[in-house]
């Protein structure tokens, strides 16, 4: 019964540091990420949209996209990655 037990709790804890950890830290990273969002940054949103951020409000962001100024509102959520796409580097 006792070996039993201890290997529920190894699994337990690998599943733990293999799966659960590292997302939380994700999320975090990602929600530093776009707390940290200012006027002129240079974002890709989800739905793969890139611009520059020209306001920032409270939840929201309005991104200026294109060489005809088009401004777009979306919520910060929905923002991807900050920088250009050339200069994100490769993940494998």
């Amino acid at each position: 019964m006792g070996e039993t037990l201890i290997m529920v709790a190894v699994m337990f804890a690998l599943l733990y540091f293999m799966m659960i950890r590292p997302e939380n830290k994700r999320k975090k990273e990602a929600q530093a990420m776009r707390d940290s969002l200012s006027v002129g940054d240079e974002i890709t949103t989800i739905g793969g949209l890139t611009g520059t951020i020209c306001q920032v409000k409270e939840n929201t962001i309005v991104l200026e996209s294109g060489v005809d100024r088009v401004r777009v509102e979306f919520t910060k959520w929905a923002v991807s990655s900050k920088g250009t796409p050339a200069a994100q580097p490769e993940t494998k």
